[in-house]
């Protein structure tokens, strides 16, 4: 008989254990599912969903959607802006890492000041969240210009490119390089422009300008 039933006959069957389910001890729960399952040829968890308790609106009895209750409120997403420019707008991977020493930094100079219920998930949030968070941001930033994707693509497979999360006890010899240029907010006419590396195993440094 199982799977065999219309599902008209289905919803009456539902119907007609499901006052009986919701009033039902454990065990005698566990029967009617087993009952309701070999019955319809459902699932287990499709029964149980079935059974639930549902929110009705309006007067056709239409079934009212969930309302998801968001975790991160302003107040968070205001932390992590701030934690992102502290971080001279690193990604979301590598922004999570620097959290918990940047957050106390902050906090300690006034930038910050948020009670435990804001500061534990600023803490526990992860990288894709911080990133999901900043969108709006980060567009903005860039003056409303997405970046394309794809478009380092070609670099990225030529040249071995070390994250922040991929030193983790590198011998002398491994550097990390920036070019920084002093031209202020253009980048039109002559101005000096720095190379810098540093080693990071010795923390050695060397500059040269141009």
């Amino acid at each position: 008989m199982a799977g065999k039933i219309s599902m008209g006959a289905r919803r009456e069957v539902v119907s007609a254990v499901m006052e009986r389910y919701r009033s039902a001890g454990r065990a005698e729960k566990g029967r009617i599912l087993d009952a309701l399952c070999a019955t319809t040829g459902w699932h287990r968890k499709h029964a149980v969903r079935a059974l639930r308790p549902r929110a009705t609106v309006g007067p056709r009895k239409v079934e009212a959607p969930r309302e998801r209750k968001r975790r991160y409120g302003a107040t968070v997403k205001d932390a992590m802006t701030a934690l992102w420019e502290a971080s001279d707008r690193v990604c979301g991977k590598r922004l999570k890492v620097m959290i918990p020493t940047l957050l106390p930094a902050l906090e300690q100079h006034g930038r910050l000041q948020l009670g435990q219920a804001d500061r534990d998930p600023v803490l526990a949030i992860s990288a894709a969240t911080i990133d999901r968070l900043l969108v709006d941001v980060k567009l903005v930033a860039s003056g409303g210009r997405r970046r394309r994707a794809g478009f380092y693509s070609a670099i990225r497979r030529e040249v071995p490119i070390r994250t922040f999360n991929d030193w983790n006890s590198p011998v002398p010899g491994f550097c990390e390089v920036d070019m920084v240029a002093h031209g202020g907010t253009s980048v039109a006419g002559s101005f000096i422009q720095t190379l810098t590396m540093v080693d990071v195993a010795t923390a050695g440094r060397s500059a040269c300008r141009c």
